[in-house]
């Protein structure tokens, strides 16, 4: 209830003052979708992180340039433009977007050159991934959450993907160790490695580059890829609480731990809910060690699969949120057009979207 009265006093503000301002300073009253702009800006206000980069100190350029490119690429995300120039040329046209956005005058629109230069100094800055955890912390971060959705999706990038490189496998004797001949221990598994890590730590370590994956679609069918994989965290409002960029060839299991823990460092939840891709001991174990309650559906692996017990099945049921979450990241918010190459630059893309996600949804779970 805090929450929707926080959000609800918000709106409210907007509605009472910012939108009658609004009208009296634009040649037009605000259209519907403007006014969804409006209250998603107010919402996120990507402006407060944007950081000055060296090139800026230098040269002297306007911060308030940068802030106000930072709301245009989030305008981007919002009313579906696929590509920069598209973005540009609707700024230039559109007087009331071009002041939404914070943009005076029509000359004040930057060239597409400096759109992309600021967007490659948001996506070394992480700029996305810190206005995320900030909305997550800030929105969520006092709620007791049920249940929390992991799965990942598909992400096609605009890159060849990387060639494999084939490791050298060193034949092993068969048999019991000769007296006093001594052999290297195996090497532990990723999953062993991730419970001693920080979530940060294990993220580090996982391949980003763009590769060929494949996995089964919700029919059953294998479909394959070249691009990325976005793993993420969802909770039961469909509000995506924590992202993850990987290369599309990474197991699913692979982030499980990574993206437990991070989400672990934001809000207090109950249960993890995962599909058989999960079904690991390792996880199982990290799960119940961070006091949640792991349901994971069960891996058959070629034998007879477990049912759950009834009110395990119940709560599973729940998970779907993640694939509507993913579905609308996907249709509405740029998650199938990523125009930029590289693992940094893709994940920026992406993180626009998130949040421009995150804050639609919660204006909508607070009826606002």
């Amino acid at each position: 209830m805090k929450l929707k009265a926080r959000i609800s006093w918000l709106m409210g503000t907007l509605q009472e003052s910012l939108f009658p301002h609004l009208d009296e300073c634009l040649s037009s009253p605000l259209t519907e979708p403007e006014k969804r702009l409006v209250k998603i800006l107010e919402l996120v206000q990507i402006e407060k992180y944007v950081p000055v980069s060296a090139s800026q100190q230098w040269l002297g350029r306007p911060v308030k340039e940068r802030e106000s490119i930072a709301r245009a690429f989030i305008a981007k995300a919002v009313l579906r433009y696929q590509h920069t120039s598209s973005l540009r040329n609707e700024l230039l046209s559109t007087p009331n977007l071009r002041m939404i956005c914070g943009f005076a005058k029509r000359q004040n629109v930057p060239s597409e050159s400096t759109f992309s230069r600021a967007f490659a100094d948001y996506a070394a800055a992480g700029l996305g991934t810190l206005v995320h955890d900030t909305l997550v912390k800030e929105h969520l971060g006092s709620e007791l959450i049920g249940h929390v959705s992991r799965d990942s999706t598909a992400i096609i990038g605009r890159e060849k993907p990387a060639k494999k490189i084939k490791a050298v496998k060193v034949s092993k004797k068969r048999g019991r160790p000769a007296k006093g001949e001594i052999r290297p221990l195996a090497e532990p598994k990723r999953l062993e490695v991730q419970r001693s890590q920080s979530a940060q730590e294990a993220i580090a370590l996982l391949p980003t580059v763009c590769d060929r994956g494949t996995k089964k679609n919700a029919k059953g069918y294998k479909e394959s890829w070249n691009g990325f994989k976005l793993h993420l965290d969802v909770n039961d409002f469909g509000l995506p609480l924590s992202a993850v960029l990987t290369s599309a060839s990474v197991h699913d299991s692979q982030v499980a731990i990574p993206l437990m823990k991070l989400t672990s460092g934001k809000v207090t939840y109950c249960y993890d809910l995962m599909d058989a891709a999960y079904d690991a001991a390792l996880i199982w174990e990290q799960s119940k060690e961070l006091d949640h309650v792991p349901i994971i559906d069960r891996n058959p692996r070629g034998k007879e699969a477990l049912p759950m017990a009834p009110h395990e099945a119940a709560r599973y049921n729940e998970r779907t949120t993640a694939e509507r979450c993913n579905g609308r990241f996907k249709d509405e918010f740029g998650g199938r057009c990523v125009q930029v190459r590289g693992p940094d630059k893709v994940m920026m893309h992406l993180m626009f979207g998130i949040i421009a996600l995150f804050a639609d949804q919660l204006l909508k779970v607070t009826g606002c």
